[in-house]
């Protein structure tokens, strides 16, 4: 019985162990879904930067970025920085190697086409979105972005959205583009048709600014029509929608905050817990 084994195995029949870990490995990675909803609050703060986030199947991740001394680092605060942590090496570059082994997709089998990386300017907005300006239009990442150029927008595997000290003057007096501007739901004229998608495909605000209901009981109804009425606003604009300062604490008052989001059709719901909005978003999957 043994020979036969060892026949099959040299005549390819039988998987040998190289073979068996690549197809387990293959099998793994194609068993992760992309959860639409699923956006990483501060990614660069988890062991892994970005792959973490892959892993739960995200397809949404927030980095914040400095500019120091000509190079993007990442991290929340000034005194945290480390040079060899920058924008390239923990986003990047990873990035640019999936979507070239996934033949144009962050995921493999193309079922999730959109991937958004949210950039938080920290400090000197013009000047840092300049720098970054330039970085995303290097030839080697240039090719894996949403792009608006010639008045129209292309989108491409990823979706780079610029939050916190962007400078909307100047991203809208450039014919090309590589990035695009998170606008503030409270404001009106970031929010909906009034407004240009092509400029603000994003709207985001503080969730306590807007609401008063942390999940505690009922939603009330004032405030959930108030939520649709946003949700219904910026979708007819072609913008999507995010909030943060949601309750991320595990438990049944987030576990009601998520329901309605989801509910809602909001479009980004914010955690630091990947594990957590992955399980929850996979047992709450939207149908069609």
């Amino acid at each position: 019985m043994r020979k036969i084994v060892l026949g099959l195995a040299l005549t390819g029949l039988v998987a040998g162990p190289a073979a068996v870990a690549v197809a387990d490995a293959d099998t793994a990675e194609d068993r992760v879904k992309p959860l639409r909803q699923a956006h990483a609050h501060n990614d660069y703060e988890h062991d892994r930067p970005l792959l973490d986030a892959l892993d739960q199947g995200f397809t949404s991740v927030e980095a914040d970025i400095w500019l120091v001394d000509g190079q993007l680092l990442v991290g929340h605060d000034l005194e945290d920085l480390d040079p060899s942590r920058t924008l390239q090496s923990l986003y990047l570059e990873p990035l640019s190697d999936r979507v070239e082994q996934y033949d144009g997709g962050v995921y493999p089998g193309k079922r999730e086409r959109y991937f958004q990386l949210l950039v938080d300017i920290k400090n000197t907005g013009e000047a840092t979105y300049t720098e970054l300006h330039e970085v995303l239009a290097d030839d080697a990442y240039r090719p894996m972005f949403s792009k608006f150029k010639h008045e129209q927008v292309r989108k491409r595997a990823v979706t780079v959205v610029v939050s916190r000290d962007r400078p909307r003057a100047l991203m809208e007096s450039q014919t090309k583009r590589f990035a695009f501007y998170d606008g503030r739901i409270a404001n009106p004229a970031d929010l909906g048709p009034g407004d240009d998608a092509a400029v603000v495909p994003l709207v985001s605000d503080n969730w306590t600014v807007l609401f008063t209901w942390t999940g505690v009981g009922p939603m009330p109804a004032q405030e959930r029509e108030r939520l649709d009425e946003i949700v219904a606003t910026s979708h007819a604009a072609g913008q999507r929608v995010r909030f943060w300062v949601t309750p991320d604490v595990a438990g049944p008052e987030r576990e009601a905050i998520w329901t309605e989001l989801v509910d809602a059709d909001v479009d980004h719901i914010n955690t630091d817990d990947l594990a957590g909005l992955a399980d929850f978003l996979t047992e709450n999957r939207p149908t069609g």
